[in-house]
């Protein structure tokens, strides 16, 4: 298999950090007293206590290299898991909420309305959580496309402009995880859970991580009063 540009960026990194932890041990004196017992040996018994050095400096190499890429393994598997939903929620941010016109398909004027409508398209209950208190005000709603059915797309904003948006989707009944997780998709951070049937992904490209779980938590003390 080919190697692409990453990988060949990794292993020239890896090189270099091998170079840099190995290289001053080549410069390093032979500590006296192993001296004093390879000089003891004969001829051949020095030349297999080199070597065996040698397998030694080897076997250090092989893991470290190991271990740097099972972690460039490991990285790219948790990048894997992030569910297709997540994803979706951050494209659905990046695309509506530049929209200075049409960020919303029913204004927060309709709440009552958008919210009822979107309840009878997923098939469960959604709300529109109250975020006024920490400076987000309802914007409205839309419904979307999802990877199994409809989705209820909120947006709400702050008074100097910050939107975020939240993603609200049925889930498979199995599946039970409810904490928080993290995903970054381009430059949007996402949060999402599941609760009961019914999963979200609160979503923005203005917010670092730690200000967005203080939002993703008042969302989810709304939902969960």
């Amino acid at each position: 298999m080919d190697n692409t540009p990453q990988d060949d960026a990794e292993l020239k990194s890896l090189s270099q950090a091998l170079h840099q932890l190995y290289d001053p041990v080549l410069d390093e004196p032979v500590p006296a007293r192993i001296a004093a017992r390879i000089h003891a040996q004969p001829r051949h018994g020095r030349a297999a206590a080199i070597a065996a050095g040698w397998v030694m400096v080897g076997v250090c190499v092989g893991v470290f290299a190991g271990w740097q890429l099972r972690a460039s393994r490991s990285a790219a598997t948790v990048q894997a898991e992030v569910p297709g939903f997540v994803k979706r929620a951050a494209v659905a941010h990046a695309t509506y909420s530049p929209e200075v016109r049409h960020p919303v398909e029913v204004g927060a004027d309709q709440e009552q309305h958008l919210v009822a409508w979107l309840s009878k398209r997923l098939g469960a209950q959604v709300r529109a959580p109250k975020l006024d208190a920490i400076g987000y005000n309802l914007i409205g709603g839309r419904l979307l496309p999802g990877d199994n059915g409809p989705v209820a797309h909120f947006m709400y904003q702050t008074e100097k402009g910050r939107r975020i948006t939240l993603y609200v989707r049925t889930e498979a009944t199995e599946n039970r995880e409810t904490a928080f997780r993290y995903a970054s998709e381009g430059n949007v951070n996402v949060f999402y859970w599941i609760d009961r049937k019914l999963g979200y992904a609160l979503s923005s490209a203005d917010l670092g991580r730690e200000d967005l779980i203080k939002v993703a938590n008042a969302v989810y003390q709304q939902l969960n009063p």
